[in-house]
């Protein structure tokens, strides 16, 4: 029987350890199949589509970015400073909205916990918003304007936060610092905190690719190009390249519109927005996938 239960745990293992494979392959298909396409002759896109397997390749597309390297370095700047800023803005407010509303002392738990539940559920809408932000806080053509709608404060992530604080941290331990005469702030930042990092580290996470994939604030609130991020300009790039390519714009330039390698510009303006958070999602995957599991199954 042991020897059978043997020979059965092992076949579940192979059999495991296939499907985990292939949906592993699967995932990483379309990010190779970026990459590749990205190095491939913008003829042989035209001709044959993308292919795992090109048959000619070319480095057109990152010759075509290098010549902007300078604008493109501007911009991962711009990225860069908005998405630090704006997700240690957000996880700290968020953390901090959460500690209260995981509190069942807390006498207006329940009123807060409607409002944030309702910004959830319903919008004013992009006009309105879109008033509230130029006309009354003026953060057109700003930093602020990359940071502040949108993202600053995620309904969701305030629950999720709650309900970790809830269900991994002890009251027992908040009142025995009131006792030794602590206050909410010192609880907050030496005890609550730093217990928290699996949590904190998963809405930073959520948060951080929000601000690093936006285009959508740029869009609506940013004209100036010194101000575009990666997304804005990358976008901005292709709409250019699109430009040149059609009707009177192609006639007037000639040969060299029809030249500009557009798809394979695409895909290589696709691999810098993601080799970034490729790069660093490996250093935070152990505390994002604790703190999913742990604040939002347990309890």
């Amino acid at each position: 029987m042991t020897e059978l239960k043997t020979r059965g745990e092992k076949a579940f293992y192979i059999f495991a350890q296939i499907v985990i494979i292939l949906l592993v392959l699967i995932s990483i298909a379309p990010f190779l199949l970026i990459f590749i396409s990205s190095f491939t002759k913008e003829s042989d896109l035209v001709a044959n589509g993308y292919s795992f397997f090109p048959k000619e390749l070319s480095l057109d597309a990152y010759y075509y970015m290098a010549s902007q390297y300078k604008t493109i370095i501007r911009a991962y700047g711009v990225s860069i400073f908005v998405t630090i800023v704006g997700t240690f803005s957000s996880v700290l407010i968020t953390s901090m909205l959460a500690y209260p509303l995981s509190r069942k002392d807390f006498k207006y738990r329940t009123i807060i916990s409607f409002l944030v539940l309702f910004t959830m559920l319903f919008s004013g809408g992009i006009a309105p918003a879109y008033i509230m932000w130029t006309r009354i806080f003026h953060i057109k053509n700003t930093i602020l304007a990359l940071i502040m709608p949108n993202y600053l404060m995620n309904a969701f992530n305030v629950f999720l936060m709650a309900n970790y604080y809830r269900n991994n941290i002890p009251v027992s331990l908040i009142e025995s610092a009131q006792i030794d005469g602590a206050g909410e702030l010192r609880i907050f930042f030496k005890i609550i905190l730093p217990l928290s990092i699996p949590s904190v580290a998963t809405i930073g996470i959520f948060t951080g690719l929000a601000y690093w994939n936006d285009w959508i604030n740029g869009l609506y609130y940013i004209t100036e190009p010194k101000l575009f991020g990666i997304q804005n300009l990358l976008v901005r790039i292709m709409e250019n390249i699109q430009f040149l390519k059609s009707g009177s714009a192609a006639s007037a330039i000639g040969t060299v519109a029809v030249q500009l390698p557009s798809t394979s510009i695409r895909m290589a303006l696709a691999v810098m927005g993601i080799v970034p958070v490729v790069i660093i999602f490996p250093f935070i995957q152990k505390y994002f996938i604790k703190g999913v599991v742990v604040g939002a199954v347990k309890g």
